[in-house]
């Protein structure tokens, strides 16, 4: 067998600088416009240069943050538009898996929702994200198509970073928690059409609450 090329740098190592980068520009630490150091990061995490690196590559591919002039990236702003394009996908793999979950008469477990609710009263965001997340995440897994779950992650942190700086200067709907009990109750029925149609239209009323709740965020931040 032919030698194979060494590789620098250990991939769960990148994998947790990008985890930690992501996490401070999805919770607001690192605000749009922010300029993030390779060096100072590197520093601040005691880890070497490249993983840093590899880390930001990959925040880049995936548009969180852009080349800047000078030395270093800037935070990406927040897109509206891209949000709204996000939710128009996403509701309809939520509607699908939500079909496929009723096929099977998915029952979701009932600390799913309370948690839901208590993360909703608390008005803390990273526990308000965790049980949305929750939430869809188990419809996913029921549906049996672990092609639904992948194609969501793909577009959720970036749902995860609008919903985070709407959250810091707004409320969440107080409906979002009773919608989602709704729902579960119509896959635990077997009432497939009837929860494709519930998931559907929660996803799009989220998207249309959320990118009008976003631009009035934006809007109120000084240019």
């Amino acid at each position: 067998m032919s030698s194979l090329i060494q590789l620098e740098t250990a991939p769960d190592l990148v994998e947790r600088v990008w985890r930690v980068l992501l996490d401070a520009i999805c919770e607001g630490s690192l605000a749009p416009g922010a300029r993030i150091m390779q060096e100072d990061v590197a520093a601040q995490l005691a880890v070497s240069r490249q993983p840093v690196l590899q880390a930001l590559r990959l925040l880049k591919k995936d548009g969180f943050v852009l080349d800047a002039p000078g030395r270093g990236v800037l935070v990406a702003p927040l897109d509206v538009v891209q949000i709204e394009r996000i939710y128009q996908v996403r509701s309809t793999l939520d509607a699908l898996a939500a079909r496929l979950a009723a096929e099977q008469r998915y029952k979701l477990p009932s600390e799913i929702i309370q948690q839901g609710r208590e993360a909703l009263k608390s008005a803390q965001i990273k526990p308000m994200l965790e049980a949305d997340a929750r939430f869809h995440g188990a419809i996913y897994e029921a549906s049996g198509n672990p092609l639904i779950a992948q194609s969501a992650q793909l577009h959720w942190a970036h749902i995860r970073r609008a919903m985070g700086a709407v959250l810091q200067v707004s409320s969440i709907r107080a409906s979002i928690w009773d919608e989602h009990e709704a729902i579960a109750r119509t896959i635990a029925a077997g009432q497939a059409e009837r929860a494709e149609t519930l998931m559907r239209e929660h996803g799009q009323e989220a998207g249309r609450n959320l990118a009008r709740l976003l631009s009035q965020a934006l809007g109120s931040v000084p240019a």
